[in-house]
């Protein structure tokens, strides 16, 4: 069974899809669109049995203009500074920044943090990549290197 689902996308959205498209082949954006959702469901870590603790590092592109976006982000860093170790501003251009936040805690709370961070409404692209902490790993500070 097929379920139809309508998306609003960006034209430059729209425009990367139609590329995507043209360089492998596709005949139609129902068919690209689905493989590249299944591709991200498909993600390791996505289906990765949760640890308890993470590091994370996210990276988003967003235009500093839009409606207060530049405010929004950093209230929500100031909101989960328990979270937040520290965070990468660059200016690309007059319009674009890129941010890195760079997380750790809780395996829920980073990425619920960072996926709240990438579904914010004008972050253009973004990038999230999780390490999970696994406990009782050996840990030394000796000088035997052990």
């Amino acid at each position: 069974m097929v379920q139809r689902l309508t998306i609003s996308l960006d034209q430059e959205v729209a425009t990367a899809i139609d590329a995507f498209m043209e360089r492998r082949g596709y005949t139609n954006r129902s068919e690209a669109i689905r493989d590249l959702v299944r591709r991200a469901l498909a993600d390791p870590a996505a289906s990765e049995p949760e640890a308890a603790h993470s590091v994370a590092a996210v990276s988003y592109v967003y235009d500093h203009h839009r409606r207060q976006l530049s405010s929004r982000l950093a209230t929500a860093q100031h909101d989960h500074h328990d979270l937040v170790v520290a965070t990468t501003h660059v200016h690309l251009d007059h319009h674009n920044c890129l941010e890195v936040c760079l997380l750790r805690g809780d395996t829920g709370a980073v990425r619920g943090f960072a996926e709240a961070v990438l579904s914010e409404r004008d972050v253009r692209y973004g990038q999230f990549n999780l390490i999970p902490l696994r406990p009782g790993e050996p840990h030394s500070h000796d000088d035997e290197g052990t």
